[in-house]
């Protein structure tokens, strides 16, 4: 292969170790020279790389999942917690306002405290909740029309919108 000739100026530490490194690997410092903008400009492809992106792909696949699902569980209790809190609860009387706003404001402090240390702790009450679910008792799930004969879920599995946990 025909070669090009280039005059370079380096600074001396760079020459001093470019000598150094000629001199330990027997080597010409062209041939050290051309191996290092090779490596520069077309990085080689570290053995194993491949591997380690996709185990870390399927990491973060499979939390991200977990976040979707917990993500699910929490839209949907807020949604039936505003249906029913909207249709359950009859509207304050004019006279009865201010001490409902009392009311609100210390039960809204309790909340706060209780998030609060939740967050702290890294404790979550969907987890609580979950595990406090008797599975052997069929009577707490809703059955949708179509699922019968198929084998119960999971304690805890959660399903898309309008899925068999009866709450859609």
């Amino acid at each position: 292969m025909a070669k090009k000739k280039y005059t370079l100026y380096l600074p001396v530490p760079l020459a001093r170790k470019l000598d150094q490194v000629a001199r330990d690997r027997h080597g010409a410092k062209s041939a050290l020279v051309e191996e290092a903008l090779r490596a520069s400009f077309e990085p080689q492809q570290h053995a194993g790389i491949e591997e380690g992106l996709a185990r870390r792909l399927n990491e973060i696949s499979r939390t991200l999942a977990t976040l979707a699902r917990d993500q699910l569980v929490a839209t949907e209790t807020l949604a039936l917690f505003v249906r029913y809190f909207l249709t359950a609860t009859p509207p304050v009387l004019d006279s009865d306002q201010e001490s409902a706003r009392l009311v609100g404001r210390k039960r809204y402090e309790v909340l706060l405290t209780e998030v609060g240390k939740r967050v702290a702790e890294n404790r979550r009450l969907a987890a609580e909740v979950l595990q406090t679910i008797p599975i052997d008792q069929p009577d707490l799930f809703a059955t949708l029309p179509g699922r019968q004969g198929l084998p119960p879920r999971s304690k805890g599995q959660v399903t898309g919108p309008g899925g068999a946990n009866g709450h859609g």
